[in-house]
């Protein structure tokens, strides 16, 4: 379900106060997930909280208008591997 439009999109209190300062926001924690990404991140280097630690994320023209948490993968990939020969361990013929 999207945010109404009449609303405007949602930006943390702390995050639109600073948003003029280029130099607060790089390299900035960023607790806030549900935050929209604004033209004024662009070209900054930000670090998201996924739950456990800070993924670093460089805001790009194509990522304005999405949330911070869709860069910050809370989940593990799950890495299925298939034998590609045999893995005998030495022993007795």
């Amino acid at each position: 379900m999207t945010r109404s439009l009449w609303k405007g999109i949602f930006v943390d209190a702390f995050l639109s106060k600073i948003k003029d300062r280029r130099d607060l926001l790089s390299n900035k924690k960023i607790w806030s997930r549900r935050s929209s990404i604004l033209p004024e991140f662009v070209n900054t280097t930000m670090r998201i909280y996924n739950g456990k630690n800070f993924v670093r994320s460089k805001i790009t023209e194509d990522k304005v208008g999405h949330k911070f948490g869709e860069f910050a993968l809370t989940r593990k990939r799950k890495i299925h591997r298939t034998n590609t020969g045999s893995a005998k361990k030495g022993g007795k013929k």
